[in-house]
């Protein structure tokens, strides 16, 4: 399975059977609303020629699910199951049709290409607001989405989580470093791979105080 980091909280995994691709934000949407969010990190427009098989997107908030670029996800490709939770549904599913728009908040269970997906609650500004624990191969990764530290959350998770993939930038509704590294200590994760950093800011993810971490590069695999 490759693993690859597309910026802010877009992940794409790709296995032998499915790709999976979670809040890609290929645009520069978010400044033509606070010019102070201009993307300090260019597109790479290669990453819409990828089909993803699986599309999820956890939250309505511009960075997560972004017009543009879904719009250009759905016009080049079909057939794609894509798991939204209520606050985005009713938008995306307007958007294109010859895809499989499933509703899914949280407790709910999707199974696909032998991928077990869960939607796990996050604590943010939208209050339909999810996270995703992914199956694969028998390794359990836990996407967070945008969440705030609450026992909450906390209380949705497996005992066993092998990757945790959360926000640390400490600002609209998201944890801070201090936070997230108590965040991830009490959720059990053994490798913790810190995002939503370098695109609206210049901060540094290798001073995330968590021994066991893997920080990712805009673009380039996630070696796990």
């Amino acid at each position: 399975m490759k693993v690859t980091y597309l910026g802010q909280a877009g992940l794409l995994f790709q296995t032998q059977s499915c790709n999976v691709m979670i809040d890609p934000y290929l645009s520069n949407s978010v400044a033509k609303i606070n010019p102070l969010n201009d993307r300090r990190v260019p597109v790479d427009p290669s990453f819409f020629d990828i089909r993803p098989d699986v599309l999820i997107i956890t939250h309505d908030h511009l960075d997560h699910f972004d017009p543009e670029t879904i719009e250009v996800i759905l016009e080049k490709h079909k057939g794609i199951t894509v798991l939204a939770p209520t606050s985005v549904w009713g938008k995306i599913r307007q958007m294109m049709p010859g895809n499989n728009y499933v509703l899914f908040n949280r407790f709910t269970r999707w199974t696909e290409f032998d991928i077990r997906f869960e939607a796990v609650k996050a604590m943010h500004s939208d209050p339909h607001a999810i996270g995703v624990i992914m199956t694969i191969d028998n390794k359990k990764h836990y996407i967070t989405g945008d969440t705030l530290y609450n026992a909450e959350v906390l209380k949705d998770l497996p005992n066993n989580i092998d990757y945790v993939y959360l926000p640390i930038n400490g600002v609209g509704n998201n944890m801070n470093m201090t936070d997230a590294a108590a965040f991830y200590n009490d959720c059990g994760a053994k490798t913790a791979v810190p995002i939503h950093t370098g695109l609206f800011d210049n901060l540094d993810a290798s001073l995330f105080p968590v021994a066991n971490k893997i920080i990712p590069e805009y673009y380039k695999e996630i070696k796990l």
